[in-house]
């Protein structure tokens, strides 16, 4: 397997390539790019790491060699949030580098599978969405928001919560990846149960994680390191799926059945082509059914902004 990191020289882009050269499979190669031109030396430094993936940097305004060949692109090039910054704040920014990589994409590995980290995630999949869509390659299979940050904060803090091991602690985050959009089923955490204090309490936690770190780094940057460990963890489960693992299942937001909105989070099987399938989420409590109501009108705007940034 290829695997190409686009946005490797940033805060999150360093740590996944990182994680990735220790957890990808023997054999793997391990593409390294960003504009920046300490990129080569970003390869260069991890490449000393005995491990047997092969890492290799490329800089500059062409991300083209890196993309050649690839099977899974991760795309986290991008602004980060500031103080005060909502998720919404980083559009006009990280809008347009998503539609310029994901266009090389659809150009260079146009049956890759994308996996989108850019903030904002629930617009910024419609972006690319509608970029490969227009290039004529769009396979709804092979597209991806990764939505895994949001399950290891839960599992985290769940674990915390209740005096279990996290690895104990197994859970679905459905919706989307901002604010509200973000649903963990607390109601369907296995031997755990919640008071509705615990469960409004979590929840908000949960959605509002993002701007604990961002505060918490006083405007040196936001969440940075876990992402990364969460993009490690979506994509090496992707590799996995492609070659042929079975039962690998993940929760990500992608293009299902439009039962809700065009893109929405839940959990997937991974296989061959991607997605194997996507699969139910099951029964929702009183308050998460409340909840995915509650979040419908933001979701279904920010994907309509994706789309229409694109194709105004």
């Amino acid at each position: 397997m290829k695997v190409a990191v686009l946005g490797a020289a940033g805060g999150i882009g360093q740590a996944l390539a990182l994680l990735l050269k220790l957890n990808l499979p023997k054999g793997s190669d391990l593409a390294l790019y960003d504009i920046a031109p300490v990129t080569p030396g970003v390869a260069a430094d991890i490449s000393h790491i005995p491990t047997g993936v092969k890492a290799t940097g490329f800089a500059g305004e062409d991300p083209t060699p890196a993309l050649e060949g690839a099977d899974v692109v991760l795309i986290s090039a991008g602004v980060a949030r500031k103080p005060g910054m909502d998720r919404s704040d980083l559009f006009n920014i990280n809008a347009g580098i998503i539609r310029n990589l994901v266009g090389k994409c659809a150009q260079v590995c146009p049956t890759a599978c994308i996996g989108v980290i850019t903030n904002p995630v629930n617009t910024t999949v419609a972006i690319a969405a509608e970029v490969l869509k227009n290039a004529g390659v769009y396979d709804k299979r092979r597209l991806f928001g990764v939505t895994t940050l949001d399950v290891i904060r839960s599992e985290t803090f769940i674990a915390e919560a209740k005096g279990l091991q996290t690895d104990e602690v197994k859970i679905n985050v459905i919706g989307g990846h901002s604010g509200v959009t973000i649903l963990p089923l607390l109601s369907q955490v296995e031997d755990v149960t919640f008071t509705d204090e615990e469960v409004t309490s979590l929840t908000h936690r949960i959605q509002n994680a993002g701007t604990e770190v961002v505060e918490a780094k006083a405007g040196g940057g936001s969440a940075t390191l876990s992402m990364a460990q969460a993009a490690c963890r979506f994509g090496t489960a992707l590799v996995r799926g492609l070659q042929g693992e079975q039962g690998v299942v993940e929760c990500a937001y992608v293009e299902g059945d439009g039962e809700h909105s065009r893109f929405f989070a839940q959990p997937v099987l991974l296989g061959k082509e991607g997605v194997a399938e996507v699969q139910s989420y099951g029964e929702l409590s009183a308050f998460e059914k409340q909840a995915v109501a509650d979040m419908m009108d933001t979701l279904i705007g920010d994907i309509t902004k994706g789309e229409e940034f694109v194709n105004a």
